[in-house]
């Protein structure tokens, strides 16, 4: 499955809403001293984790049912929205899949990654195919969960936000 993606995936309202709350300075953000591997130096980013080991974990989880919704996965297996700060130029994180210590690499081709975007910038999601895919709000991109991808930092803005689903799907 080559990533593909879909522009303005939410109604006006539901984006909205979703952008708003999590955009806020009231949102719930945890520091995560890793990005893409434990141990890296000199890496974090911050995280809210809506869904995690087949199970709710977020108050803010009437945010995403829409996006849950359309999406109609069998099962959902991890959402997490993830926050990097602006940085002086971009920088390209490592690449990984979100799942691959958890599961077999035969067994991941089944799974399916989507990655959306809640604010506009000039960060991307890159894969090792070359594909890159610009961080513009409201944007969905769908891939298979065993493909190598990395995100990166933005410079124009003061954070880039996006909100990571692992699922599988019908």
């Amino acid at each position: 499955m080559k990533p593909e993606f879909i522009e303005n995936f939410l109604g006006k309202k539901e984006f909205n809403e979703l952008q708003t709350i999590i955009m806020s300075d009231d949102f719930d953000w945890h520091y995560n001293d890793t990005i893409d591997y434990k141990g890296q130096k000199n890496k974090f980013q911050f995280i809210h984790m809506f869904y995690d080991c087949f199970r709710s974990t977020s108050l803010y989880g009437e945010y995403i049912n829409p996006i849950i919704e359309i999406i109609d996965p069998v099962t959902l297996w991890r959402i997490k929205a993830n926050l990097l700060t602006r940085t002086p130029n971009i920088v390209e994180n490592e690449f990984h899949d979100d799942m691959g210590e958890n599961i077999s690499k035969e067994r991941l081709k089944q799974w399916t990654t989507a990655i959306f975007y809640v604010n506009t910038n000039n960060g991307y999601t890159k894969f090792e195919d070359g594909t890159k895919v610009e961080s513009v709000a409201n944007r969905i991109v769908f891939f298979s969960s065993n493909m190598k991808h990395t995100g990166t930092s933005c410079t124009d803005e003061k954070r880039r936000i996006i909100i990571n689903f692992n699922y599988y799907r019908k």
